[in-house]
Order: structure tokens, then sequence, then C-alpha cells
């Protein structure tokens, strides 16, 4: 069973941990490991999720966002024809998968791209301006008037 260790992203990213945190989980919690997928960071605020779904065509896959939760689902379309040769050893598995991902608050889906057997998602978090950090102006206590502020006096 492999391991990722997320501690890296822990100290280089603020305001993520939560998004690692049920990523790591998600990781411990299904312990099948198919199919393998990465999550790299690609940008400040982008992050891209690739899923290893060599044999899987566009139609065999879903993608779904509900919530928080991204799920990826494929499931092999039954083929009518037959082979004209005997399978000797099947290595290459092509069973019914899906993987879910619980997402951090304000990340959306930007897109998804299927390239050489990858499925690519690619994910950004844009935080709505209500919610971004703003400057709080500091006034001077010294009871002097600053851009229209009400002069302050002295109880004495």
């Amino acid at each position: 069973m492999r391991h990722f260790d997320l501690t890296p992203f822990y100290r280089s990213t603020v305001g993520f941990d939560r998004l690692f945190s049920l990523l790591d989980q998600t990781a411990a919690e299904s312990a099948p490991g198919y199919p393998p997928y990465n999550i790299e960071r690609t940008g400040e605020n982008a992050y891209r999720v690739s899923v290893a779904v060599a044999g899987f065509a566009e139609n065999e896959l879903k993608i779904e966002l509900k919530e928080n939760t991204l799920t990826i689902r494929g499931e092999k379309q039954q083929k009518t024809e037959e082979k004209s040769g005997e399978v000797l050893y099947q290595g290459i598995a092509a069973r019914a998968f899906e993987r879910v991902f619980q997402l951090a608050d304000f990340v959306q889906v930007k897109g998804a791209t299927l390239e050489n057997g990858l499925l690519h998602v690619d994910l950004v978090r844009e935080i709505p301006e209500a919610k971004k950090p703003r400057q709080i102006p500091i006034n001077a206590a010294s009871g002097k008037v600053i851009e229209g502020q009400v002069e302050t006096k002295a109880a004495a």
C-alpha cells in the first residue's frame, strides 16, 4: 500500500490544510489503489488530479461535482464482438471504478482532459471578494482629525 506524505504541502500552503487533510484521509480510507492517481500543485491557487485510466474511452468516464465532492467514475462498456484470439493472461485492468475526492471550500473544477491514458482534472481555488483579506486602516488616537474622522476629546 502506498502512503503519500502531504507534509510539504502543509508547510507551503495556508488555507488548504483542509483540502490536503481530506485528500489524505480519503486515500487512507479507500484501501483499493485502483486506479492510481496523482495530485499536484500547478500554481498558487491551481491543482491537478491525474487518474490513470488506460483502456477507458471518454464516453466510459464520468466526472461529477456535487457540493465539495468530486467523483470520477469509469465503467467499461461490454463489447458485443468476439475477439479472434484467446486471452492467456489479462493484466490490464478493465473493471469499473469510482474515486471520490473531498474538495476544500471555494475549489472549483476548471476542466478535464484525457490524454495518453491519463485523465487530468484541473482545479482552481477562487475566493470570493467578500472572503478575501482586506487592509484595515489604523486611526491615530492623538485626537487629531484624520480624513473626516470626528475629533475625540479626553474626558476631564
